[in-house]
């Protein structure tokens, strides 16, 4: 199928980061593209002043582009942090504080798809405890998501630049979502399949498509090494979509790559302007 048969949605938190956040719903559809996602953008605050999250709302409706993607609060990403539900104390209350404020906002811009970072190892605390937390506050995201007809995401990271995630492989992380799976009884935890992390972290991404496109609810892309654009690093990126593409896989292709030395605007030559909008599922 090719590059130009995918449904793309465009991270403007890696993406148009030159602009204010304000600005870059608007940018991303100069660019052609009509979906996006965000991580969580307030990384200082779960639960910002409404009229923040009415801006952030209006600048997506006056743009006419939907969010289609939105994390929960993570701590600061990016920077040191990779989560915060399970890690005791403060952050986790912080998550969830933020839970109903992102399927709040979530329902009120149409978005399908919640990521919930799972978080570090906290040095002294033992990983059964974090992990048992983590299980409790996926449980409470995963109703959230639920309430508003939303999928939970569940990442792999890479551990060469998140050594202390625990989640760095797709068994892994599969594993946990079929916990939350299990445990919440709704079936609505999901894989986010990123092809940049699982290439970082050396799996073999036929092997993982195989056995896992099944359980995967997104896919995001970066070329590896370097994390830029397709075309940028050694990864058969468009010969792994297709691949996807046939194992059944007919959801949004998240670009979570870096637009390098040029300005964002000019990162997607690879891809035909006309194939940037978000169609109709196949």
């Amino acid at each position: 199928m090719g590059f130009a048969e995918q449904r793309y949605t465009v991270n403007l938190s890696i993406l148009f980061t030159e602009l204010p956040l304000l600005e870059r719903p608007a940018a991303a559809a100069a660019a052609g593209f009509t979906a996006a996602e965000l991580w969580w953008p307030w990384v200082d605050s779960p639960t910002p002043p409404r009229s923040e999250l009415d801006a952030l709302r209006g600048s997506f409706e006056d743009a006419g582009v939907r969010l289609t993607g939105l994390n929960f609060y993570s701590g600061v990403l990016p920077g040191p942090d990779r989560g915060a539900l399970s890690i005791p104390g403060a952050e986790s209350e912080r998550f969830r504080a933020n839970v109903d404020v992102v399927a709040e906002f979530a329902e009120s811009v149409g978005c399908g798809a919640l990521n919930a970072l799972y978080g570090n190892r906290v040095a002294g605390v033992d990983p059964a405890e974090q992990d048992d937390l983590a299980l409790h506050h996926l449980v409470l995201a995963a109703r959230a998501a639920d309430r508003i007809g939303a999928v939970l995401l569940i990442e792999a990271l890479n551990k060469v630049e998140s050594p202390l995630y625990p989640l760095v492989s797709a068994p892994t992380a599969v594993g946990v979502v079929d916990r939350v799976n299990e445990a919440s009884g709704l079936g609505n935890a999901r894989f986010l399949m990123d092809l940049y992390h699982l290439s970082m972290n050396g799996e073999d991404l036929p092997q993982v498509i195989a056995d896992h496109a099944g359980s995967t609810g997104h896919v995001q892309i970066a070329d590896n090494p370097g994390r830029g654009a397709p075309g940028t690093g050694t990864v058969p990126l468009e010969d792994l979509l297709d691949q996807l593409g046939k194992a059944g896989y007919e959801g949004l292709v998240g670009l979570e790559y870096k637009p390098g030395d040029r300005t964002s605007a000019e990162a997607f030559a690879w891809l035909p302007r006309e194939a940037r909008t978000a169609r109709a599922a196949r």
